[in-house]
């Protein structure tokens, strides 16, 4: 579904991605794991257009995305869910998952994403800046599954999350995952993102230096403490 080969980006003239390259199955969950600078939210961004100075290849689907903007990108299928959330604090939770036009008939209805998060449907009429911070990160998913989007880009969803709202977000990727959704996950959380993904990215200095599958995380624990510092 996503093909990324030589992905190179740039704040400014600090060069951030030298050289990138990934892909991601239909139906797949695959982690971007790294250190903090490794380059794993600008991998992202770049691939979502709203880092201006790209070059490279990301093909999505088999379109060649770099190059257009950031909506053209959206309106073919992929949708991006910043770690800051972006949630529009005059609105309600209603209103704020209701503003985005849907791209595609969605496989996930208000009432699925109502089951999967029943804090959104008891806070419906609250405005967002009255949400926890869990709370918002769930409104912030489920907006964009409501979308029908195909290629779900998670930046740090479980950041700074507590524990028993870590594992709501666990089984909401889950389930994305048995509906046919594919998702592309940056994570710091490893013990996290170890129970959801099919596969794990590593990144250092923004390259890709290593892919782990998940039936060989077992025997690659070594290598990942210290890719990851943990």
């Amino acid at each position: 579904m996503l093909e990324v080969r030589g992905l190179e980006a740039w704040y400014g003239e600090s060069h951030v991605l030298h050289g990138v390259d990934l892909e991601v199955a239909d139906g797949e969950v695959v982690t971007l794991l790294g250190r903090n600078g490794a380059g794993k939210s600008t991998t992202i961004k770049a691939i979502m257009g709203v880092v201006e100075n790209r070059r490279g290849s990301v093909r999505f689907n088999g379109t060649e995305t770099v190059g257009l903007p950031p909506d053209r990108i959206a309106r073919l299928g992929l949708a991006w869910c910043p770690e800051e959330r972006g949630i529009f604090a005059s609105l309600t939770v209603k209103e704020n998952l209701l503003l985005p036009p849907e791209i595609a008939p969605s496989q996930v209805d208000l009432d699925r994403i109502y089951a999967l998060f029943p804090n959104l449907r008891e806070r419906l009429g609250s405005q967002g800046t009255k949400l926890s911070g869990g709370e918002q990160q769930m409104l912030a998913i489920a907006r964009i599954m409501r979308t029908g989007a195909r290629l779900l880009l998670l930046d740090e969803p479980t950041e700074g999350l507590a524990p028993v709202i870590i594992q709501q977000i666990g089984r909401t990727v889950q389930a994305l995952k048995e509906i046919g959704l594919t998702v592309l996950l940056v994570e710091q959380n490893f013990r996290f993102a170890q129970k959801v993904a099919d596969r794990h990215y590593v990144m250092e200095h923004g390259r890709i230096v290593d892919m782990i599958p998940r039936a060989e995380l077992g025997s690659s624990m070594d290598r990942l403490h210290a890719y990851l510092g943990v």
